[in-house]
């Protein structure tokens, strides 16, 4: 696309932060749910769940309420979906 002075415009993109998660380093980071339910909306990292078998990598964590303590377990690779958590506490 060539703007009035000749030179092409590049169409905006908006700057995408893309960090990877590292399983060893989740424990006690915090996160916020986007669809907060009950009124849960951030929560902690509590356990890190060491595989069933020896060699297997890190696959399962648990998640705890800040507001109601409820606790529960998710895939940590789940984190990583930015419809449903987002890094931090917001």
């Amino acid at each position: 696309m060539l703007n009035n002075q000749g030179v092409t415009a590049m169409p905006f993109q908006p700057f995408q932060v893309t960090s990877r998660l590292n399983p060893h380093k989740l424990l006690l980071s915090k996160w916020t749910a986007v669809s907060p339910a009950n009124k849960e909306k951030h929560f902690l990292v509590t356990m890190v769940i060491a595989p069933q078998f020896p060699g297997m990598g890190i696959d399962v964590i648990q998640l705890e309420a800040v507001h109601s303590g409820r606790s529960f377990s998710v895939r940590w690779r789940e984190l990583a979906d930015s419809s449903q958590w987002l890094q931090g506490w917001q």
